[in-house]
């Protein structure tokens, strides 16, 4: 299914003119894990099938804001993207259940895109009522931006961490590596100051200042050519 189709087909879920139970129904657990394995791997087919079957709840999340929102169309948008954020960040060997952690990023998402609305409509009060809760409280602009949700940085930090370390392992020389383990406790060890590793390894403190800021200097490259 096309992207510009499956937001049309979730249109028309929010809407009530196409019916949730059209869609793929949800993974069983053994078919899910299969998935995301075939995904990791660089099946295009599996991760496609992973957001099909998780349109469902792309729509359910957006249902809850679909009324109160400007631009109501932006909303099923985001929501997929930020289904699509956690098909491609998701760790099935943490424990966790999928469907919490999507739901979470499709939340934060959606939320992202009010403080962003709030910034630009400097009209709203940010004590406008945009939903109102199970128990009937109005939850405010003011209480989204107070929100503390860093699920979205959390999830951007961890894939550089583990991006810079396959760099580590797979293209720094043996020096190299040896003294950015050591100078940051890389793989559970130790850190060390610049002249603890120095004298460990019998060379100059200058020489390993010099090889930490040359091989920082290669991570950070690195990072940056892979956006």
């Amino acid at each position: 299914m096309g992207f510009l189709a499956m937001l049309l087909r979730l249109t028309y879920m929010v809407l009530g003119v196409e019916p949730i139970q059209k869609f793929p129904p949800a993974l069983s657990p053994e078919d899910e894990k299969d998935a995301f394995e075939k995904a990791r791997n660089g099946d295009e087919r599996a991760r496609e099938r992973l957001i099909e079957h998780n349109l469902r709840l792309v729509a359910h999340v957006v249902r809850k804001y679909y009324t109160t929102a400007k631009t109501p169309e932006d909303l099923i948008s985001v929501g997929t993207i930020g289904l699509i954020k956690a098909i491609d960040s998701f760790n099935y060997s943490n424990g966790t259940r999928f469907a919490t952690y999507a739901a979470k990023c499709i939340q934060n998402e959606i939320l992202m895109l009010f403080r962003s609305q709030k910034k630009l409509g400097c009209e709203v009060s940010l004590n406008d009522t945009i939903d109102i809760d199970k128990d009937g409280n109005p939850l405010t602009y003011i209480d989204i931006i107070c929100t503390e949700d860093t699920i979205v940085e959390d999830i951007d930090k961890k894939i550089k961490i583990n991006k810079a370390l396959l760099f580590i392992k797979n293209h720094l020389n043996e020096r190299e590596r040896q003294i950015l383990i050591m100078r940051y406790g890389l793989g559970n060890t130790k850190a060390y100051t610049q002249r603890e590793v120095a004298s460990i390894l019998g060379i100059s403190r200058s020489y390993v200042s010099r090889i930490e800021k040359s091989s920082l200097e290669k991570i950070n490259n690195y990072l940056s050519s892979e956006g």
